[in-house]
């Protein structure tokens, strides 16, 4: 069978490529052409644009590049219809794919998502286009099944795959991984401060200005894969501070405490068993705008999933140093630790254990089958 999958940023390239993995277990002929990143490209098949190309952040950086979407739209669909494949796999990126789905459909070729679009959290009336362009839907978050049901939309609830991203990954010894980075000896705080430039230039800086307060710790930068060190270089003031690149759930393993920039590493974080603080801050525009079309309650993960505050969220203003010195000062004591360790573990239950790269990969294999099924 022939596969086009479609992922953005380095998550969505995490997800996919393990996703490529289960569908070459489960289609020994798999032909796999794809838009994702390093790691999918590791795996094999047909690499046509890396996510790097497309790495846009909150509404504002969009508008200032919509002629080079809009170019990378025209050549996706052109691609496709060369290609021909037999299903278009979405995965998440909900801005660049919804659009590719509406055309896709409209030219007949069968449609699966994977990692759906947060319409739970704004725009819900997106719903009514999804449900017109994609013929099966694949969520990895136990509310966003019910969600869709309210849509009178069913969607299959797979589990989520960092669960098997993170058991599966090899084991590492804290000494070994000390020595090679040339860490100190002293309990590690993990800094994510995500992936893209705009969001580290506002996160990096003020959760370095700890630093200086809290002398008997190791701080480490979890470097992303999409940046080189030289654009961390200019936050980093003390000796104090170290750099890893792309070894973020190696430095989780280690770490005793974790200051998170919103996202998908607030979940890897909690999955890790590492006590954080989640912080977010974007440019003031795409904030008022984003708080105008957000219904929900908490903005990470963790929280969403628990449907209560489980970690501690710092958004916009109050990310500042005078709280989150506060927050991680009580992240750091017994008492808060131990609870947020009970949290974490209700939490891993409650996402639906093990293999939900292979329950996708089966059941968008036997989709293409039953529909070939149907045609014959």
């Amino acid at each position: 069978m022939k596969y086009y999958i479609l992922a953005g940023e380095a998550s969505g390239d995490l997800h996919g490529s393990n996703l490529m993995k289960a569908l070459q277990k489960e289609d020994v002929n798999a032909d796999i052409r794809f838009w994702g990143g390093d790691l999918m490209q590791a795996v094999g098949g047909t690499l046509v644009k890396h996510y790097k190309e497309r790495a846009f952040m909150g509404f504002i950086e969009v508008i200032t590049n919509l002629t080079k979407i809009f170019r990378l739209i025209s050549y996706c669909k052109e691609d496709i219809q060369n290609f021909n494949p037999d299903v278009i796999v979405f995965i998440d990126n909900s801005g660049f794919n919804l659009r590719i789905a509406k055309w896709a459909k409209e030219h007949n070729f069968k449609t699966n998502y994977y990692i759906s679009p947060q319409v739970w959290a704004s725009r819900a009336g997106r719903v009514k286009a999804i449900k017109r362009d994609i013929d099966a839907m694949f969520v990895i978050l136990p509310f966003v099944k019910p969600f869709y049901k309210k849509y009178d939309y069913n969607v299959n609830f797979v589990g989520h795959p960092l669960i098997d991203a993170i058991s599966n990954r090899e084991l590492i010894e804290d000494s070994k991984f000390r020595e090679t980075h040339k860490l100190s000896n002293k309990p590690i705080i993990a800094l994510l401060p995500g992936s893209r430039k705009q969001e580290i230039k506002k996160m990096l800086s003020v959760m370095l200005s700890l630093v200086e307060d809290f002398k008997d710790y190791q701080f480490v930068i979890a470097g992303a894969p999409s940046q080189e060190f030289n654009f961390y270089e200019q936050f980093i003031k003390t000796d104090n501070v170290k750099f890893i690149s792309n070894k973020t759930y190696d430095l989780l393993s280690v770490s005793n405490a974790a200051l998170v920039t919103s996202g998908t590493a607030t979940l890897e974080t909690a999955l890790f068993k590492v006590p954080q603080v989640v912080c977010y801050k974007g440019s003031a525009i795409s904030y008022h705008i984003a708080k105008r079309i957000i219904t929900l309650k908490f903005i990470s993960l963790v929280n969403l999933v628990m449907d209560r505050e489980v970690v501690t969220e710092l958004i916009q203003n109050d990310f500042n140093k005078r709280k989150l010195k506060l927050e991680l000062k009580n992240i750091l004591m017994l008492e808060r630790r131990v609870k947020m360790f009970e949290d974490y573990y209700e939490l891993e239950k409650a996402l639906g254990g093990k293999g939900a790269s292979h329950k996708t990969a089966k059941l968008i294999y036997n989709g293409i089958q039953g529909k070939q099924d149907q045609n014959g």
